[in-house]
């Protein structure tokens, strides 16, 4: 009996197993409610990132064409500066092939 049971037991192990992999193989395909699907452009990138303090972190984020300055601390995040598409692409360095 003892054989029984451990193989009914590692049967039921590999019939939930099954089942939890295919629910996710069914969520990757069709998509859940609520979830957004992985794109192939994306349009947030982080650029760069700056310790201000042990809790306080400046962040340089990319939208579109646009990037925005972040102040995050352990009060909130704020927005400290919108830098438009123009002077993105003219604070850019040039390097030019000699």
């Amino acid at each position: 009996m003892e054989i029984l049971d451990i193989l009914r037991y590692v049967a039921a192990l590999a019939l939930v197993l099954a089942l939890i992999g295919g629910a996710g193989l069914a969520a990757r395909k069709w998509g859940v409610p609520g979830v957004t699907r992985a794109v192939s452009e994306k349009r947030l990138a982080v650029v760069e990132t700056l310790m201000i303090g042990p809790r306080q972190k400046l962040f340089i984020v990319r939208r579109d064409s646009s990037e925005h300055l972040i102040f995050s601390g352990p009060d909130g995040v704020c927005l400290v500066e919108n830098i438009p598409a123009a002077q993105t692409r003219a604070a850019s360095p040039q390097v030019s092939a000699a």
